[in-house]
């Protein structure tokens, strides 16, 4: 992992998953800017009005793994830590 990247993990219960993707959703449909977190300090990201995005469902014995990912340019800045947003997406309470 590079000095940029930030990986955080949590468990949440399904509600609190749920209202954690509508949050995302929302935030992404805004645009401008957006804050995300799992556990961690959140970190700003500058949102584009178009995506890539990959699907990839993995069964790996009695758990499967579900992974959505979205990619886009860097264009303006890169992910900021402190910046002011138009969206806060952190986990649930």
């Amino acid at each position: 992992m590079s000095k940029d990247e930030i990986e955080q993990k949590a468990t949440l219960s399904r509600q609190e998953v749920a209202r954690w993707l509508a949050d995302l959703a929302k935030a992404i449909e805004s645009g401008g800017t957006m804050q995300v977190s799992l556990t961690g300090p959140p970190v700003t990201l500058e949102l584009p009005e178009e995506f890539r995005c990959e699907l990839e469902v993995e069964p790996h014995g009695d758990t499967v793994e579900l992974e959505i990912e979205l990619t886009w340019p860097r264009t303006r800045a890169r992910a900021r830590h402190d910046a002011p947003t138009a969206a806060t997406l952190a986990r649930p309470e």
